[in-house]
């Protein structure tokens, strides 16, 4: 048997075969599937007109959906997508809908997911948003999809899937203070571009990822798609397999890449070498270390979404403004309930985040969800609507994509955000006193 990476092994598995290799296509069962309330609509609608409004999904447990991008708003356009997923998800029995406005709603899909018990490894899962890729923190193959193969995956259970060639990138050493894995992941697109990886596996490995924590990993494989790449997958280490115990969970051992294994390219990191990164506007790949651009004016700091909304993120960010005052405008948007509910149970000396954060003068969403990060209806909580310059924990600064056209967007760390916000200037957060 030719040795394999983590990739062709599940799709291997998927496909009914003992091996699978790079550029071929196999038609592969999935395991899960989830929509969202920007694309539900259009997968219900292709659904009904190739299967039939009265034909069966093919799994009422594995078809999750999660409104969560366009929540919590007057827009009627926005509210009419809640109603058809509401129809859809009572017509066909559908036993996961997180629906908006209930105790079951929980956020952000991404980490919903997570948080929901639906993300295991070895799986193959598919969702219409292109940060599903989070998952592969699990070591579960996950993938974004478009409204068609989501519909076609919707009433077959399968999906025809190129196996895509596999870039290994190596982390190696202790990550210094101030340092996280959202530096580590704006560092590689520097190096990548966001054509770099297009179609293919970022399968992250070394030292660093086996003492990296859930979440930080989770923001390692979110970020991937900014690379282009098809996936991003880790193969799991025990926080991760203990972060899916903890949710009731008992995952099967995660599958493990092949000596010589065929990679495409590798790449090496030296993470004690790492230093706070930012990416420049317009792009995420413009990425430059924090001191180039130290000391630039900013109008706005925001911090939340699946790349920088986890309970991690909040935890970093509060640390850094514990008992002093941001200088700015400050939005902070929990990406799930979940994380909501823990800002009031953690503390920090005492002091639960919640506390520390409105102490700080930070202005706290009400209600957990995607909000500013894709800009979102007018009045959505911390949404750019004129030409500011912002510092954000989110993954995408292209123009417009937190509102307004004209907007300049940093794309940060939690802890660089934070020593920003206290700032009012771009601030390398270890020069913090």
């Amino acid at each position: 048997m030719k040795p394999m990476t983590i990739t062709e092994k599940i799709l291997a598995t998927k496909a009914g075969k003992d091996f699978v290799q790079a550029g071929e296509t196999h038609w592969c069962k999935i395991d899960r599937i989830f929509t969202h309330d920007p694309c539900s609509p259009g997968v219900i609608g292709i659904f009904n007109k190739e299967f039939g409004e009265d034909a069966p999904i093919f799994s009422k447990q594995n078809y999750i959906m999660i409104p969560d991008h366009f929540v919590y708003t007057t827009d009627d356009l926005a509210n009419g997508n809640l109603v058809l997923m509401r129809e859809f998800a009572k017509r066909k029995g559908v036993e996961h809908f997180y629906d908006v406005g209930t105790p079951d709603y929980k956020g952000v899909c991404h980490v919903a997911m997570v948080e929901g018990g639906h993300v295991r490894p070895n799986e193959l899962m598919l969702g219409t948003d292109s940060h599903t890729v989070t998952a592969g923190a699990f070591g579960c193959f996950a993938i974004g999809v478009g409204n068609t193969d989501a519909a076609y995956a919707l009433g077959t259970g399968e999906i025809l899937l190129k196996v895509p060639q596999s870039i290994k990138v190596q982390i190696e050493g202790k990550m210094p203070d101030a340092v996280s894995a959202k530096d580590l992941i704006l560092f590689l697109l520097g190096q990548l571009g966001v054509n770099g990886a297009t179609y293919k596996t970022l399968e992250f490995c070394g030292s660093t990822l086996e003492a990296m924590g859930a979440e930080e990993r989770m923001t390692l494989c979110n970020m991937a798609t900014e690379a282009g790449a098809k996936s991003g997958i880790i193969a799991p280490n025990q926080a991760s397999t203990d972060y899916l115990r903890a949710l009731g969970l008992e995952p099967e051992e995660g599958l493990q890449a092949d000596e010589g294994a065929n990679y495409i390219q590798t790449i090496k990191i030296e993470a004690s070498k790492m230093v706070p990164i930012v990416a420049k506007p317009n792009s995420p790949d413009h990425s430059a270390r924090v001191t180039e651009v130290s000391g630039t004016k900013v109008n706005q700091v925001y911090l939340g979404s699946c790349t920088g909304g986890k309970l991690e993120d909040f935890r970093a960010f509060a640390a850094q403004v514990a008992g002093r005052k941001v200088q700015v405008p400050t939005f902070a948007v929990p990406a799930t309930q979940s994380v909501f509910n823990d800002l009031i149970k953690e503390k920090i000396a005492g002091v639960s985040l919640y506390e520390i954060l409105q102490a700080a003068g930070v202005l706290i969403a009400p209600n957990a969800g995607c909000a500013a990060c894709c800009g979102g209806p007018k009045g959505t909580f911390g949404r750019v609507d004129t030409a500011l310059t912002v510092v954000s924990t989110t993954n995408r600064n292209f123009p417009g994509r937190m509102g307004n056209k004209e907007a300049r967007v940093f794309l940060t760390s939690a802890q660089t955000a934070a020593a920003t916000a206290l700032m009012g200037v771009i601030t390398d957060p270890r020069n913090l006193n």
